[in-house]
């Protein structure tokens, strides 16, 4: 999870928030509201109690009577779940047509003037939420008990009916807050994509810097990396200089001291020719690292036939000299984003080390997609064994090194080819010599 995307966590928390809260609140609510209704019914009962209550008079011969209707047609039908009773302590005297001929049985405890409320079960197992409450008559001796009844399953129904829509509304409004979120989070990080994409287009030389325009938060950070970038450009420019400068410096000293070696003595004269040849080895490889360092990512989108055309003109004539066919298989349109000084520097060293060891014919191929360059030189040399090709990659050293006996221009290739991310293959090309396959990741167009 600690690899996840940006976007990828702040959608589950954000996600996690709402399934963890909207349930709570759901809960609450239901409980909230099963609770207002209990209330309410609760209440009116208790008015149908107040009415009962006050509604029953005894006549001039102790018997009791109610002296006016409660006005609720349910108390009329039998069974309706809708009781009234009117209670002493010998039993029941009173009672709506729906009890027919079964009792209340009133709740335990209580006292007089005291109205008292629960679950009680009614005719027929019905379960009933019922009221109560003891009063005294005037003309009456005894006290009396009034009970008033209603059906809990109305309680339940209208409970249930709530919950049905508050699942509804909740998971609705769960899913619009979920699409609202990840559009929020898509907007919000807009900048960050940008900046990606333009970091890309650096990458692949399709710009020179980072677009500014963001919000104030982020322009800082693009205008810093902005800063970073042109420095960089500085110092790699600074260090290619520096390299040919040093190469220039070099080469006279090294030429003048080999010039010099035939007026040593004989058995001198190989100590030193070894000594000068590991500090030319080692100038070269050295500066092959310092020249490949260049400004790779940096540069716009080239042609490639036209950055090759330099390179392909002077090792043509190179190669008829020798009696060597050059051919060449690049897409006119082809277009990538590298730097066309490490372009010509591949194929250049590439077609030349094969010049040198073909027989007659050289082959350059050239393509372009999905990020990648392939570059591919074939000739029909004496090649090398698989074992040979084994060991040259093994040991670190390319073909040029050991043919050639010039380890700058091989050592260039390796160096761009590691520069750019990428690939080398030796193998056996389609007329027994040897093949190069090289893969640099570039920007395509």
């Amino acid at each position: 999870m600690k690899h996840w995307p940006l976007v990828a966590r702040l959608l589950l928390a954000s996600w996690l928030l709402v399934l963890l809260i909207l349930p709570l609140a759901g809960i609450a609510l239901s409980l909230a509201f099963q609770s207002a209704v209990n209330q309410a019914f609760d209440e009116r009962l208790k008015a149908m109690l107040h009415v009962t209550s006050s509604a029953i008079r005894a006549d001039a011969d102790g018997r009791l009577d109610l002296s006016r209707s409660l006005g609720d047609a349910r108390f009329e039908q039998v069974f309706s779940g809708w009781y009234w009773q009117v209670s002493d302590p010998e039993g029941p005297l009173l009672s709506s047509r729906s009890l027919w001929d079964e009792d209340l049985p009133p709740l335990a405890g209580g006292v007089s003037g005291e109205v008292m409320a629960g679950d009680a079960m009614g005719p027929r197992e019905q379960p009933v939420r019922q009221v109560q409450r003891r009063l005294r008559l005037p003309d009456y001796p005894q006290p009396l008990q009034v009970v008033v009844a209603g059906p809990t399953t109305e309680v339940q129904a209208e409970v249930a009916g709530f919950r049905r829509l508050l699942l509804i509304s909740l998971a609705s409004l769960g899913v619009l807050l979920l699409l609202l979120i990840a559009v929020q989070l898509r907007w919000g990080l807009a900048p960050l994509r940008r900046m990606r994409a333009d970091l890309h287009e650096v990458q692949t030389g399709q710009r020179a810097a980072l677009d500014t325009r963001l919000p104030a938060d982020l322009r800082g950070l693009a205008e810093t990396m902005n800063r970073v970038l042109d420095r960089d450009r500085r110092l790699i420019e600074r260090g290619r200089n520096a390299a040919g400068n040093l190469a220039h410096a070099i080469k006279t000293p090294l030429a003048v001291m080999r010039t010099q070696l035939a007026q040593l003595p004989e058995r001198e004269q190989g100590r030193f020719e070894r000594e000068l040849k590991r500090v030319d080895e080692a100038v070269r490889h050295h500066l092959a690292r310092a020249s490949a360092a260049g400004s790779a990512g940096f540069s716009g989108q080239i042609m490639v036939t036209t950055a090759l055309a330099p390179v392909l003109d002077g090792l043509g004539k190179m190669a008829e000299r020798r009696g060597v066919t050059l051919d060449a298989k690049i897409d006119e349109r082809l277009r990538v984003s590298v730097d066309p000084h490490d372009l010509q520097e591949l194929a250049g060293n590439l077609l030349e080390n094969a010049v040198r060891w073909a027989n007659t014919q050289v082959r350059l191929t050239v393509d372009a997609g999905d990020g990648r360059l392939w570059m591919l030189v074939e000739d029909d040399g004496p090649g090398m064994s698989e074992a040979q090709r084994r060991a040259a990659m093994d040991r670190g050293k390319l073909v040029d090194s050991e043919r050639s006996r010039s380890g700058l221009g091989m050592a260039i290739v390796r160096e761009l080819v590691d520069l750019y991310a990428g690939d080398m293959q030796l193998g056996v090309s389609a007329e027994g010599g040897l093949s190069v396959r090289i893969e640099v990741r570039v920007g395509t167009a």
